[in-house]
């Protein structure tokens, strides 16, 4: 079929949620979480806007220069697709929800999907402790000790 190109921009909420970190929640570990998304909707998606650079200094250098226009702009997504035109619809619309899904702000002790976040960092970065691993928990020297050794018993 007909291959088509279309784009559409979903907002983020900074403006109602200052100290929340969007960027990070949609990027997630070593951007792998964006890529996810565009992986399963065929789409690409391109955070845009004030805050979009990590380093202020460099947006800050950037602003104005061909090509940095949209650093004038609030945070945004752009999601593009090139598809044949009887799915480009579905796909955009796809990736519009999952997005607009991850940046409904949740409290930290609720929010299943960054400790699966962090849980992907550790396994990247090698520091990943497994739940009743030997490692969690506190360490104590009598833990699985494996001389068979026992505490010293100590009167009441």
């Amino acid at each position: 079929g007909l291959i088509v190109k279309r784009t559409i921009r979903v907002d983020i909420p900074v403006d109602s949620y200052p100290n929340y970190n969007f960027v990070g929640r949609l990027l997630g570990p070593r951007g792998n979480s964006l890529k996810r998304v565009e992986a399963n909707t065929e789409c690409r998606v391109l955070i845009r806007g004030r805050g979009s650079i990590k380093d202020p200094t460099r947006e800050e250098m950037m602003r104005g220069k061909p090509g940095y226009e949209h650093l004038n702009e609030p945070l945004h997504i752009l999601v593009e697709a090139e598809l044949p035109v009887e799915i480009v619809d579905a796909r955009l619309m796809q990736a519009r929800e999952i997005l607009e899904d991850l940046l409904k702000p949740v409290d930290e002790s609720q929010d299943f999907y960054k400790k699966q976040q962090l849980r992907e960092l550790a396994m990247l970065n090698g520091t990943l402790r497994e739940e009743g691993s030997p490692m969690s928990g506190s360490v104590s020297p009598f833990q699985n000790n494996s001389l068979g050794m026992k505490r010293a018993k100590t009167r009441g």
